[in-house]
């Protein structure tokens, strides 16, 4: 092959990197193209309404093929805590990937975080990345495309103190603070100190079980509790007794005053009320949530797909596109190129014309494979597609190691190869497009002066 006809194909390389972003790999199915997918979640822990952002990144190697989401928060907006929760709730997204094509069916990418403990209100931090893989068997284009997203909450077994100065806890009536001093043992030192009749302190909770926490002492008044606005019992607790019935002589803090029957995990009310003109105590309320196997329905957040973010189309091409080099063949020379040939001297066994490598199967003198995502529509430089669809194009791994060299993805020392860094360096490939234009040119400009 002589060398105008090199300098040829590697402008037309050059011409079709002009028209789609090039990405080379030495090792194939690690060149990576993304798509961002916006999502609007509300209800559940969502709220009103919580945007967040999928990155989608699809790669097939070898015989898998592999999608990661990279998720975020895309406004102040978050994921909140729907109650008091000991540390190790979690919070759990899973996405759906359209499969289209060579293979046919659904990725669902998910991912977990753990969070720390909770009280209501606090933000949820999201897992750092969502991914499902599969085998991949068949070769042809692939078409993946985002789907549906699901965020459910699982909360945490075990239980959290809420002290009597928490603003969740609603107070009606003449309750004081007191700052009770360690000699008393009351939890943080404190506690809400009523002498009110018919006053109340009330908590709204989610959880499957709740404790009354106060002080017995001498001559206090009975209290009334009540759950989601009904007695439990007909009964009062009775903090001025001891568990005996005895009339208190001294002081008991931090005692469990009342704990209510197991209930169904959700939302529910404690309320404690003053049935006489005397002290009552409220020291804290104990929030229990026993094992819940599975997130529950009502805190799950529904998401909506905003727009349309495109698709990625991986081809996948088959064993026809193996480089042809063998262990004897020097990876930069044609053996039937002669090293007299006159640059300006058409090949004598050229039929006059050349035909480019197929556009996303081609290879550098290294035995490189030069992936080229191709865009259908308009063409970008950036590998997000946000409506048009990004193709990528991969080839199965070298079958043969170049003479010279080892299986490191380094070329082998050899002879000058200027043209297959011609073909690698694409920022050159432009100017080789008019490289081989000039040739051509003085070609036609010596045949006419041997006139």
């Amino acid at each position: 092959m002589s060398r105008w006809r090199k300098a040829l194909i590697a402008a037309s390389v050059g011409m079709a990197a002009s028209a789609a972003f090039v990405v080379t790999s030495s090792i194939p199915g690690q060149a990576q193209a993304s798509l961002v997918a916006n999502y609007r979640c509300t209800g559940g822990i969502a709220g009103s309404g919580v945007d967040i952002e999928a990155r989608m990144t699809p790669q097939v190697e070898g015989g898998t093929m592999n999608v990661r989401w990279d998720m975020s928060y895309k406004s102040l907006q978050k994921f909140g805590s729907p109650g008091f929760f000991p540390e190790g709730s979690s919070l759990d997204l899973e996405g759906v990937v359209d499969i289209s094509g060579g293979w046919i069916g659904q990725l669902r990418p998910r991912g977990g975080q753990t969070q720390g403990e909770l009280v209501p209100g606090d933000y949820l931090e999201l897992p750092e990345g969502l991914s499902d893989s599969a085998s991949l068997t068949r070769t042809g284009t692939i078409r993946f495309k985002p789907s549906t997203l699901t965020v459910r909450f699982t909360p945490a077994e075990g239980d959290v103190m809420v002290n009597n100065k928490d603003p969740k806890i609603k107070y009606n009536g003449p309750w004081t603070w007191e700052y009770t001093a360690s000699r008393y043992d009351d939890y943080l030192n404190d506690l809400q100190r009523t002498e009110g009749l018919d006053s109340v302190a009330k908590l709204d909770f989610i959880g499957t079980k709740v404790a009354y926490i106060g002080r017995r002492e001498q001559d206090l008044s009975p209290i009334r509790v009540l759950i989601d606005g009904q007695p439990v019992t007909s009964g009062l607790v009775q903090p001025g007794q001891d568990r005996s019935g005895n009339d208190m002589t001294g002081t008991e803090t931090q005692e469990v005053l009342w704990t209510s029957p197991q209930l169904e995990y959700g939302p529910h009310t404690i309320e404690i009320i003053n049935t006489e003109s005397k002290v009552a105590y409220l020291d804290a309320f104990q929030v229990f949530t026993g094992d819940v196997p599975e997130p529950p329905q009502h805190q799950q957040a529904t998401c909506t797909l905003q727009g349309d973010p495109g698709a990625i189309d991986i081809n996948v091409p088959g064993g026809s596109q193996t480089p042809t080099n063998t262990a004897t063949d020097d990876p930069t020379e044609d053996p039937t190129d002669d090293p007299t040939d006159d640059p300006n001297d058409p090949d004598p066994t050229s039929t006059g014309t050349t035909t480019p490598p197929a556009a996303g199967t081609i290879t550098d003198g290294l035995g490189r494979v030069i992936v080229v995502p191709q865009v259908s529509g308009t063409t970008s430089s950036t590998p997000k597609s946000t409506g048009p669809t990004a193709t990528r194009y991969y080839r199965a791994q070298v079958a043969k190691t170049p003479s010279g060299g080892v299986d490191t993805g380094e070329a082998p020392e050899g002879p000058e190869r200027p043209y297959g860094l011609m073909a690698g360096g694409m920022v050159l490939l432009m100017g080789s497009a008019g490289g081989g234009l000039v040739l051509r040119r003085r070609k036609a400009a010596h045949a006419g002066g041997a006139h």
